[in-house]
């Protein structure tokens, strides 16, 4: 059957229908079976993945037949993301190299980096001098980031030694090793007492009901960067407990958390938290200011 497949059309048609059949999940960039074959059948060609269209009556080689014939199959029968299959994932825009030392990309903080409209506390981004990345992964932040605010010194730090060799390399594909340095360690553990003026995390965060539940394609993640406790927020609990000691005056922290503003709001009545949505959110992305982190321990 697969004989008759010529064109980019008739890839992409029997990718989608290979992935429907397999009743395959969907998250890590895509969100449904076509997407994830667009993006599937353009970065194997190694074309433009922003719009199939142009391309769905180009016939392939011989080559380009068998690589897609061998995603496809394999995207069915690992599940494992298909960022992972390719080494590539975009974060609006943006290439990165992945692979599964690090979870998938995806942060509703790296659509308002990149959007750039002023953010409540850095209206001027060219003043914001100095950003910290908790939890840093695949690096992608820091490098948002590094793009975002032009005069800023970036730092990131994560616990796992084998996502900051995939950090470094991203770091170095972006040509910025000048700008943003890596720490190995536990949150803040590796930085002494260098404060920043923003403090982003995309932390792990996911609690043990929906850890028990996950599909193949999150289990073929880290575990250490998706488990955030029971309630999923232990991390954040940390975060929350010293970041103040490393924010300067006018800092602040934006932190993703998920599902868990209402936990987190009950839990800590007294820290004015001020929740930004984005096109693809609602009440999963925090800020809180220096003034608000140091008020509520008082």
């Amino acid at each position: 059957m697969t004989d008759e497949l010529a064109t980019v059309r008739d890839f992409f048609r029997y990718a989608v229908s290979q992935f429907r059949r397999g009743e395959l999940h969907f998250g890590h960039g895509a969100s449904n079976a076509a997407d994830e074959a667009a993006f599937m059948v353009l970065e194997g060609l190694s074309l433009p993945i922003n719009d199939i269209n142009p391309w769905l009556e180009a016939r392939l080689l011989a080559a380009e037949k068998k690589r897609l014939l061998d995603l496809i199959a394999a995207r069915v029968e690992t599940r494992k993301p298909a960022a992972y299959l390719l080494n590539r994932a975009y974060i609006q825009g943006a290439p990165f190299y992945v692979d599964e030392r690090v979870i998938v990309p995806r942060s509703f903080i790296g659509e308002m980096l990149a959007s750039g409209l002023p953010l409540p506390f850095a209206e001027d981004r060219d003043s914001v001098a100095s950003v910290l990345d908790l939890c840093a992964g695949s690096g992608c932040l820091a490098v948002l980031a590094a793009r975002a605010f032009a005069n800023a010194d970036i730092h990131a730090t994560d616990i796992s030694a084998d996502a900051l060799e995939v950090a470094e390399r991203n770091v170095a594909d972006y040509g910025l090793e000048d700008r943003i340095t890596l720490h190995a360690g536990d949150l803040f553990a590796p930085l002494g007492k260098k404060r920043f003026d923003l403090i982003l995390s995309n932390p792990p965060y996911v609690d043990a009901e929906a850890m028990a539940e996950l599909p193949p394609e999150y289990r073929a993640e880290p575990r250490l960067a998706l488990a955030g406790g029971e309630d999923g927020l232990d991390i954040v609990r940390r975060i929350l407990a010293e970041a103040d000691r490393h924010l300067t005056p006018e800092g602040g922290l934006l932190c993703e958390i998920g599902r868990g503003r209402e936990i987190l709001e009950a839990e800590f009545p007294g820290l004015d938290l001020i929740w930004l949505d984005t096109e693809e959110s609602e009440g999963e992305v925090f800020l809180a200011t220096y003034e608000a982190l140091v008020r509520a321990k008082s």
